[in-house]
């Protein structure tokens, strides 16, 4: 088999991380929603997740400040309001009602869940010794939520310049796993 050499640029849709997930924020009474695909399992229990966010981004700000959010899973269905959440900003705009999603209350944080997501993370970061290099937040799962009637979610899975791919068909393999 023959192989090409392949763009730099586009290793990041090689090894796409997991599903897109939508980071919420609640900051100064204002509750804000990014998608975020830039993230990381690093422990099973307590779990650990390490994501980046870009210090140009409006959730930036707040999470630094409160260390706090939501990490809501979104399946293909949301792929809409996802999309149009990434291409816009909260500073100026409510992405709650312009993309008619629904924020909840959550448990243990100030952040909301957003109730149309089949899945939903309550966290706190725990570590930001790799904040000022590299963006790079280390959140905490407080609390997990879950949507018992989604039996098969097909989530989003991006791959760079607008391009995604949802989750298809599950297979399951002998483990030593529990």
């Amino acid at each position: 088999m023959a192989k090409r050499s392949y763009p730099l640029s586009k290793v990041y849709g090689l090894l796409e991380p997991g599903p897109v997930v939508l980071l919420t924020t609640m900051h100064k009474s204002k509750a804000n929603v990014m998608p975020m695909s830039w993230h990381t399992m690093m422990e099973f229990e307590p779990p650990l997740v390490g994501c980046i966010v870009s210090g140009n981004d409006f959730s930036f700000a707040a999470l630094k400040a409160t260390r706090q959010c939501v990490l809501n899973i979104p399946t293909a269905e949301l792929a809409t309001q996802v999309v149009g959440c990434g291409n816009t900003s909260g500073q100026s705009l409510d992405k709650f009602k312009a993309f008619g999603l629904t924020p909840v209350p959550a448990a243990l944080v100030t952040a909301p869940l957003i109730a149309e997501c089949y899945a939903n993370l309550e966290c706190r970061v725990v570590d930001t010794r790799l904040l000022n290099r590299y963006n790079f937040f280390v959140l905490e799962v407080l609390k997990a939520w879950i949507d018992p009637a989604c039996k098969e979610p097909r989530t989003l899975h991006h791959r760079g310049k607008g391009v995604f791919m949802v989750a298809g068909e599950t297979i399951k393999l002998p483990s030593k796993m529990k």
